[in-house]
């Protein structure tokens, strides 16, 4: 049997922001939404899940990466929707944004069924691309586009003032740690925006997941310090691994990302292309030397 989704979410209020809490604290596949109001017109940021069957009024959507925990209440929305011109066309075309985990063939039509039964995702081909800086002026009220890229290329968080608002979206701050293993991803990027968040000082920092909204650029760069410790524990244990030349493969089947007994068509795909970019990373810093044809072992 199909498994039965939570709708509806609690109203949490940070000045003249609101944050609409998702279901189960935001926990995958729900997500913390944000609704914006101005004096002339209203945004909502990530229709999640929560807001499927009771999303607010809004005259403008923004999506802050097209994946489907932040779309999937997009379909209650026939007004102008936008994400970074770099994720637009895989919020324009679901058969791309399936196409966009680097899943085998027939994992990759298994995918694209659950976001169109699961996670309600369409087509949305009105959709139109912003930039890094892009402000919506909402009338007493402005919202800017900050590009964070790493967990996809095209990654944002939203610069709300006069509130002193960042919401930093899958920058997420959870336990799980830093998620770059999408054909799009970049481990790289994804250290960048982390330390571009660091770099912007706000009030509030509101995150897409289980954390919620962090008070004080203090408080939020303590969380994220712990945060970016779970790549330098990936780090950590690689080199562990690497006393005896490896391959990718085998790396993977050792794992970086997932717990032991997390199955399923994703878990080595993502696995493959995590090890690859520590591999690089490691490389680069001389830890870690090719000693044969694609096998691995640590300096």
């Amino acid at each position: 049997m199909p498994t039965l989704l939570t709708t509806g979410y609690a109203e949490a209020e940070y000045g003249g922001v609101t944050v609409l809490v998702g279901a189960e604290r935001g926990a995958y596949p729900y997500a913390h939404s944000v609704l914006v109001r101005g004096t002339a017109e209203t945004l909502v940021i990530d229709p999640s899940l929560s807001l499927v069957g009771s999303a607010p009024h809004a005259d403008t959507v923004l999506v802050s990466h097209a994946h489907e925990d932040h779309v999937a209440g997009l379909g209650g929305y026939d007004v102008p929707v936008h994400t970074h011109e770099r994720d637009l066309a895989a919020l324009r075309s679901r058969e791309v944004m399936a196409a966009g985990y680097g899943l085998p063939p027939d994992a990759t039509q298994q995918t694209e069924t659950m976001l169109r039964d699961r996670f309600h995702v369409r087509d949305r081909p009105d959709a139109t691309g912003f930039t890094d800086g892009t402000v919506f002026d909402l009338g007493g009220r402005t919202v800017t586009v900050v590009h964070l890229p790493g967990h996809t290329a095209g990654h944002c968080g939203f610069l709300i003032e006069p509130d002193g608002f960042l919401f930093v979206a899958d920058i997420d701050l959870t336990s799980f740690g830093p998620f770059y293993g999408d054909l799009g991803s970049s481990l790289p990027d994804f250290e960048a925006s982390m330390r571009r968040c660091r770099e912007i000082g706000a009030r509030w920092y509101g995150t897409a997941h289980q954390k919620g909204v962090i008070e004080g650029a203090t408080e939020f760069g303590r969380r994220l310090d712990a945060f970016v410790g779970v790549v330098e524990k990936r780090d950590a244990t690689l080199l562990a691994y690497l006393g005896e030349p490896r391959t990718v493969e085998e790396i993977a089947e050792r794992g970086l990302v997932y717990r032991p007994h997390v199955e399923g068509p994703h878990v080595q795909p993502v696995e493959r292309r995590t090890a690859a970019q520590h591999l690089n990373r490691l490389a680069g810093r001389g830890l870690v030397t090719e000693v044969e044809k694609g096998r691995f072992r640590a300096t």
